[in-house]
């Protein structure tokens, strides 16, 4: 990987391996906007309507979170992937696997899954940046709480 530049108090290697776990970050929060999409799109039966609404917000949430990884990566002097390719060359999480329409339940119990490896994969991610970039590591922190407490809505849903 090249540089662009390294910013002031991170070395090189430093960087290049904070870029490379933002950039794994990023593929799987644009993937996460796709998936949320595709159950929005697919989601059929009792309480269609709240869960179809319900997901839209979060596909503008989870899209903000990668718009702002692909500027974090730029600011440390990488230059960040958001071509549809790079979502499975850096994938490292399962596919989410519902296809078709299916039920409200169906899709929200995926999505809880699903989120479930997001939400632990960021967490490993934060572990490893604290150790190399503290601010990466609080754009992170702040992800897994707004993706913690949609995942809390949904378990609230289906309760």
């Amino acid at each position: 990987m090249t540089l662009a530049f390294v910013v002031p108090g991170l070395d090189e290697a430093s960087s290049e391996k904070a870029i490379a776990i933002l950039q794994n970050r990023l593929s799987q929060e644009q993937e996460a906007a796709l998936v949320l999409k595709h159950a929005h799109w697919n989601v059929t039966g009792p309480n269609f309507i709240a869960v179809h609404e319900m997901l839209d917000p979060e596909v503008e949430s989870v899209l903000a979170q990668a718009d702002e990884t692909a500027e974090r990566i730029a600011t440390l002097g990488g230059t960040p992937d958001g071509r549809a390719d790079a979502i499975v060359r850096h994938r490292t999480w399962k596919p989410f696997d519902v296809e078709g329409r299916q039920s409200t339940e169906k899709y929200l119990e995926a999505l809880i899954e699903y989120y479930d490896a997001f939400i632990a994969d960021d967490r490993k991610a934060i572990a490893e940046l604290d150790e190399l970039d503290l601010v990466s590591s609080n754009i992170m922190q702040d992800h897994v709480a707004a993706l913690e407490k949609f995942q809390w809505f949904m378990r609230s849903h289906l309760a």
